[in-house]
């Protein structure tokens, strides 16, 4: 067993929404479609697809061989060193189109995962089913309340939704990127705007948190359409996904996006007019919506145009007070990162509020 001393709490940001974060990552395997305009890495650099090999969280899956049982429980023994007593874990498997990949590595792969928290912090004895696994972890001390797979929208059909309940999925993040069509044919994405559709419906009609994917600056789009995408994906009912990933185009060497850099033939936008369509996007999330991300983590210095800025959210959010503009979405509103801001005496003016929404056919109440 080993030993971790613990001197104090240590980045407790890691904790503040009420659960700790373990994001594993799944072997590189090639996407089912190709490879889209904008995407770095892959198999034959030895990569899940659109991640690059000195990325944070590739580093971190290359240690450990992509193994999920080590990647989890090497995770926990780092909170644990922080000075974190994890008890509710919110996994997330990275790595691409995770249906995709063979059924039985995918058995394979969450059952491990699980395991490393029922045994935490014993390494692997044996093989585990995903089965006991699950049974086992429903009175672990160190629980899976919260299990995010990534995929596509033309791969969230009702056969690949009935695999995630098999699994134990409660989130789904889609990679729908636009809800343009003729964006999606000029980026090589496979899919359509409908398969976006109909797959926010049947993750929904299956119970599923959904989290978009969306990309502005995408070639054939200028910020004013970028904009218009934002307001589309929250005022027609058959999109409002739960969550959101906002991840600006970036021009990464290597990917077909590259070579139409080199060829003049695509620019993104100046740093500015990032800062201001981001800063306009957050003002309209509605608040039952959760930013989960802004930009990208792949280091800086691969990027050959696009914003170069690591925290760009935190510059976003400066910005945006400048200029009295609020973000209302779940994060910014959260009352851990909010009692971290403010001084004792404002603390403890709360209110319940209840938004009633229609989203794919649905009704939707948000408390």
């Amino acid at each position: 067993m080993d030993k971790v001393l613990v001197s104090g709490v240590k980045k407790p940001v890691r904790m503040i929404s009420g659960v700790t974060v373990v994001a594993v990552m799944s072997k590189p395997f090639p996407c089912p479609h190709g490879r889209c305009m904008y995407c770095p890495g892959g198999v034959d650099i030895g990569t899940p697809q659109s991640y690059l090999e000195d990325s944070p969280a590739v580093m971190r899956a290359l240690q450990y061989n992509f193994d999920p049982y080590d990647q989890v429980r090497g995770r926990l023994l780092q909170y644990v060193a922080m000075g974190h007593k994890p008890s509710k874990i919110e996994l997330i498997v990275m790595g691409g189109t995770f249906p995709a990949m063979p059924r039985d590595y995918q058995e394979w792969f969450i059952a491990n995962a699980l395991e490393a928290m029922n045994r935490f912090p014993r390494k692997k004895l044996k093989e585990p089913t995903l089965e006991k696994a699950q049974f086992k972890n429903e009175k672990a001390g160190i629980r899976c309340i919260g299990l995010t797979l990534e995929t596509r929208p033309d791969w969230s059909k009702e056969k690949h939704v009935d695999w995630f309940l098999h699994l134990g999925a409660t989130r789904i993040e889609l990679g729908v990127q636009t809800v343009y069509d003729d964006i999606l044919l000029k980026i090589d994405r496979g899919h359509t705007v409908k398969d976006s559709v109909e797959a926010t419906r049947i993750l929904k009609d299956a119970g599923y948190k959904v989290v978009y994917h969306l990309m502005p600056g995408l070639p054939g789009s200028d910020p004013d359409r970028d904009f218009e995408m934002f307001k589309e994906v929250f005022e027609n009912s058959q999109y409002r996904p739960d969550m959101l990933k906002i991840y600006p185009t970036l021009v990464i060497p290597g990917t077909k996006l590259y070579e139409k850099w080199r060829e003049s033939c695509y620019r993104s936008y100046s740093i500015d007019v990032w800062i201001e369509l981001l800063a306009k996007i957050k003002s309209i999330i509605p608040k039952y919506v959760r930013i989960m991300r802004i930009q990208r983590d792949l280091p800086l210095h691969h990027i050959v145009d696009g914003p170069r800025i690591g925290n760009l959210r935190q510059v976003v959010q400066e910005y945006m007070k400048k200029r009295g503009m609020r973000c209302k979405c779940i994060r910014c509103r959260e009352v851990g990162h909010y009692m971290l801001k403010i001084d004792a005496k404002h603390r403890g003016k709360l209110r319940l509020e209840k938004i009633v929404y229609e989203a794919s056919g649905g009704t939707e109440v948000f408390l």
